[in-house]
């Protein structure tokens, strides 16, 4: 996983909840590096679930939605960090359908050796779109949160749900989204 993932987590936990939770998670964790990630660098996604599930633990707040509140967050940062993916786009949905086959595409220009979730979807009516991600590391509530921040930025309100499914034969998670 990318080492910018792991630098946002940070930021947010400092922001939302204070630098010494960050300082105890961290140190809970039995980081191979305490800790010290660049944003270019990769990383092994399960440090970042040791240090959600011992920010789940110290906060009282369960790890799926801490995942959902760092997927709002990170949606956030990406709009500042990344301009040039909003340029031209007015609404969730051109966004959204977007995600697998541009910006996925210059994700993996930047980070060769990204591994990225894929996402297909199905747009069911102008107000309603079914999406299905794909990932064997199962951050689907990251997703969602990432979702939510979407419909955040565009000053849109709506209703994200998910559940198991399948997608042309394999696992995935149905992701929801209906505009209000």
């Amino acid at each position: 996983m990318k080492g910018m993932v792991f630098t946002e987590f940070m930021d947010m936990v400092e922001e939302v909840f204070s630098a010494d939770i960050l300082e105890d998670i961290i140190e809970k964790s039995d980081l191979p590096n305490e800790g010290a990630y660049t944003a270019v660098g990769s990383y092994d996604h399960q440090e970042i679930v040791r240090m959600m599930s011992n920010l789940s633990e110290a906060v009282a707040i369960p790890f799926g939605t801490l995942l959902e509140v760092f997927g709002k967050h990170l949606f956030g940062r990406f709009t500042e960090r990344y301009p040039a993916f909003f340029e031209g786009v007015s609404e969730p949905f051109v966004f959204l359908k977007k995600i697998d086959n541009y910006i996925h595409v210059e994700v993996i220009k930047l980070y060769p050796d990204a591994e990225l979730p894929r996402f297909y979807h199905q747009q069911k009516s102008d107000k309603e779109l079914t999406m299905y991600y794909l990932s064997s590391r199962h951050f689907e509530d990251l997703a969602v949160g990432l979702i939510h921040g979407c419909l955040a930025h565009f000053n849109v309100t709506g209703e994200v749900t998910k559940s198991e499914a399948e997608y042309q034969g394999q696992e995935a998670i149905e992701i929801t989204i209906k505009l209000f």
